[in-house]
């Protein structure tokens, strides 16, 4: 089984962070029977005084090389996205993508309708590349914007809805797309460390989305347990 993480400043993360990516690791590594990878043509966090995807200064350093493949970029979306995919999904052969993109595409680059056609975009290439791929997508999560501005929030839902609508769209028997329940709580406070980024009760938290919608769709892993120390019972803490 070949996994493709895809996402943003969530999923990439940067200097210093587990990432919700090693989260999943983890928890496939305890449930999962068969062979899995992460992959992908990228490996790096983010270097936040470079700008750039350099760092390899994950917080756990037995984290290994092999595990951190992902597509996933500080800044980009749906939009940057929809071209890479086809070209990531033969490269690496990728089964299953799970997704968490959308925050970037309506704060800076596209309304909600325009980010649900990149969606579509890139749901159509990756079936091309595999015409049996499968993926899990997240909606997206509000963040500290959303919490101030109830125009970005709505705008954010009216997203969430059309997200739901083109996976149900595009989905079939070979090649299903599904919709990933947002992790609830999500407490800004206590889930990010800045209003949008996970901390590492976040990671938990979007790990475990991704890791029981695997599990209830396709039998993927096991449900997922929460760690000794966690503030909530449904997700754990650093």
């Amino acid at each position: 089984m070949r996994i493709m993480p895809v996402g943003d400043s969530m999923t990439i993360g940067s200097c210093g962070d587990f990432t919700w990516r090693y989260r999943l690791w983890q928890h496939l590594r305890a449930t999962h029977d068969g062979p899995f990878s992460l992959v992908g043509p990228r490996a790096g966090l983010h270097d936040t005084a470079a700008d750039a995807a350099t760092s390899q200064r994950y917080a756990d350093p037995a984290f290994p090389p092999e595990a951190r493949r992902h597509l996933a970029g500080w800044g980009e979306g749906w939009l940057h996205m929809a071209p890479l995919i086809g070209d990531a999904v033969r490269a690496h052969r990728a089964g299953t993508l799970l997704v968490s993109l959308g925050l970037i595409d309506l704060g800076f680059y596209t309304n909600a309708a325009q980010t649900a056609a990149n969606v579509r975009a890139f749901l159509t290439a990756a079936r091309r590349a595999d015409p049996r791929i499968r993926a899990v997508l997240l909606p997206v999560l509000a963040n500290s914007r959303a919490a101030d501005d109830p125009e970005f929030a709505a705008e954010c839902a009216r997203f969430n809805t059309l997200l739901a609508e083109t996976a149900a769209d595009l989905t079939t028997p070979a090649s299903p797309f599904l919709l990933a329940p947002a992790p609830s709580p999500w407490d800004l406070a206590h889930h990010t460390y800045d209003g949008t980024h996970p901390s590492p009760a976040g990671e938990h938290a979007l790990a475990a989305a991704f890791a029981e919608t695997l599990h209830a769709a396709w039998g993927i892993g096991g449900p997922y347990a929460a760690a000794p120390g966690a503030r909530t019972p449904e997700y754990a803490a650093g």
